[in-house]
């Protein structure tokens, strides 16, 4: 583990080999939580059921970004949407059509960088990611572009990420968890590498200030900033959250955006 510079093709190769061999582990670790067809932002539990923060998507073309196993887009299905699932990992997709016969709910998906989505312009009414892909492209502003490309004027795109100030703290749920350790200002990209610095696993860290200049730079407008607190009565433990960092500390940051259609191509 260490922090240095990596560049997009590294990322992309990284991340693609990280999940294709950590989805069996991940979806059975975390499965539960994540049920096969609900959405949840992000460990909180934060359910857009509740939420509401993509509003009525029934009747509406929505597209996932980093959908993982599908089970945000299958719960847009339910709901009414016409909803599509955009993944690097083909191990993911593979959970995903385990998912889709399990559940009886079926999320078209398809395999590809967040960087180049494979649709045509203003093809869809709302995008969203639940922790997906944002965290780990190296050249956030082209996704984000990306996503105002494939936007319809007045469109939405609302996506979640770890809470930029958790890069302070070490990944720990106890009370190790609650030092700062590092400068929040410090961007260069967390990797894991193998003995010949061949990059495993890359993260990118951006500042709340960044985010918005990517979002606005996208020609998107920030209609709003999330930052669910920890719920009474949740004692799960995910990574570095847990139910003692939660009361403390933000987890999860959930950008609302909205295609401003001045700026729409």
């Amino acid at each position: 583990m260490t922090r240095r510079v990596a560049g997009a093709g590294e990322t992309v190769r990284a991340n693609h080999w990280w999940w294709d061999a950590a989805a069996d582990a991940y979806q059975a670790e975390h499965g539960e939580f994540l049920g096969d067809v609900r959405f949840v932002w992000g460990p909180e539990g934060f359910d857009e059921g509740v939420a509401r923060l993509l509003g009525d998507v029934a009747g509406q073309r929505v597209l996932e970004i980093g959908a993982g196993a599908g089970q945000c887009g299958r719960w847009l299905v339910a709901r009414g949407a016409d909803a599509v699932g955009v993944e690097l990992s083909a191990r993911q997709l593979w959970h995903s059509r385990r998912l889709d016969e399990r559940s009886g709910v079926r999320l078209p998906a398809v395999q590809a960088d967040a960087s180049r989505l494979p649709f045509g312009d203003a093809s869809f009414d709302a995008v969203c990611s639940s922790y997906g892909a944002l965290p780990f492209v190296a050249d956030a502003a082209t996704v984000c572009a990306e996503v105002a490309r494939v936007l319809r004027p007045g469109g939405r795109f609302v996506f979640s990420v770890s809470h930029p100030v958790r890069w302070c703290f070490p990944d720990d749920p106890d009370e190790g968890g609650l030092t700062a350790v590092q400068s929040y200002f410090d961007r260069t990209p967390y990797v894991e590498q193998d003995e010949d610095g061949v990059a495993s696993y890359v993260e990118h860290h951006r500042t709340v200030g960044d985010w918005v200049r990517v979002v606005v730079g996208a020609g998107l407008r920030l209609v709003d900033l999330v930052e669910p607190e920890w719920p009474a009565g949740h004692d799960g433990i995910w990574g570095g959250w847990s139910p003692l960092r939660g009361r403390i500390l933000p987890g999860t940051a959930i950008f609302i955006c909205e295609l401003d259609p001045r700026n729409s191509r």
